[in-house]
């Protein structure tokens, strides 16, 4: 396997990793300071909500960061990021259909995002570079 292609898998991995490793801390600290119900308890709209827009800039970030550790062709690894985060998703919604753990519509909001907030990432990659 030659750099450009371990380059090219990294910078995926690395923004899955990212989301997942900060969506899980900032989920430790919102339950901790009681901003979201304890762990066990389903969530509700308002604390679905929370959640979605916390990892939503997450999302976006992680498209930013994957677009910017690129070797080459930004834009496709991060769609490639937001495909593996909608699958991810995906099994989510299926995962967790009918199990009462909290509304409906959240599994299926963070599979519908991920293609477009790692998109937003990349754009806003694309205004970060200079000239």
């Amino acid at each position: 396997m030659n750099t450009t292609t371990k380059k090219s898998i990294w910078s995926i991995v690395a923004g899955v990793i990212f989301v997942i490793v900060v969506s899980t801390l900032v989920d430790i600290v919102l339950h901790a300071a009681k901003v979201l119900p304890p762990l066990g308890v389903p969530m509700d709209d308002r604390s679905s909500l929370i959640a979605t827009s916390y990892r939503v800039v997450i999302g976006i970030a992680a498209g930013y960061m994957t677009a910017k550790l690129a070797p080459s062709n930004p834009m496709k690894h991060a769609m490639i990021l937001g495909i593996i985060g909608t699958v991810l998703g995906t099994l989510g919604v299926l995962a967790s259909w009918g199990s009462n753990l909290g509304p409906a519509w959240y599994p299926i909001a963070l599979a519908v995002l991920a293609i477009p907030q790692s998109w937003l990432g990349f754009r806003f990659y694309l205004m970060s570079k200079p000239g």
